[in-house]
């Protein structure tokens, strides 16, 4: 029987520790079994709950609507179909995005093709509206007007921060050491950029980041969920 403990579960299917602590101790997503030693184990049917957590989450679903979801047993073939859906929608936004853009390239593009590049920019950008509010919204363009050249040199410290995190991890740093303290206060201070401590903002960006974590480390160098971990229990010790 296959199964797995918290750590290796988060490293197999990119969900952090920390999402898997709460979502235990709110009895979402709860591994089921225990070692001979007394250790929890998540079982397969726990990797199948906990992908129709996420699948529910990415449909915009709330926790505590997730669970109400759950406990009347939704049929996982129901939950994939709705989750396929979703992902047709976007897939189909993206390619219709990918075909102006070559449009909008080809000399001579009419004003058509930039309106219509528009409106295509816009179908994508509700993935966006999934995790944030208008109001958070707002409130971010005003951060980002606000911080003005500075927001250019966040963006450029997190990718050297999050090398410097892999390289403490590869070197063995401990997280409750002062250097791996250090490591987790900057990476608080550039979220802390982001969301000026509204935890609305805080929650969203979390949640953003989890759902879509393997994405972003791919596509966009973001942290791995290793290094998530390491910053984890740095800020908890």
């Amino acid at each position: 029987m296959d199964e797995w403990r918290i750590g290796e579960l988060a490293e197999r299917t990119g969900v952090t520790v920390r999402a898997l602590h709460h979502w235990d101790h709110i009895g979402l997503v709860s591994p089921s079994r225990r070692s001979a030693a007394g250790h929890r184990r998540y079982t397969a049917a726990d990797a199948e709950r906990l992908y129709r957590v996420l699948a529910l989450r990415q449909l915009g679903l709330g926790l505590e609507e997730i669970g109400d979801v759950l406990a009347g047993d939704l049929p996982l073939p129901a939950v994939l179909t709705a989750h396929l859906r979703r992902v047709e929608e976007q897939l189909a936004a993206l390619q219709r995005l990918q075909t102006r853009l070559r449009s909008a390239l080809v000399p001579g593009g009419s004003s058509g093709d930039v309106l219509d590049l528009v409106r295509e920019v816009s179908a994508v950008e509700e993935t966006t509206g999934k995790y944030f509010t208008p109001e958070q919204l707002e409130v971010l363009a005003q951060r980002k007007a606000e911080l003005g050249p500075a927001v250019e040199a966040v963006q450029a410290r997190w990718p050297q921060l999050i090398a410097e995190v892999e390289a403490a991890i590869a070197d063995g740093t401990d997280p409750a050491s002062a250097r791996g303290q250090e490591l987790a206060a900057e990476w608080r201070g550039l979220l802390e950029q982001f969301h000026g401590g509204d935890p609305g903002l805080r929650e969203s960006l979390y949640r953003m980041r989890e759902e879509n974590a393997a994405e972003i480390e791919t596509r966009y160098g973001g942290p791995s969920p290793a290094t998530i971990e390491f910053i984890t229990r740095a800020n908890a010790g």
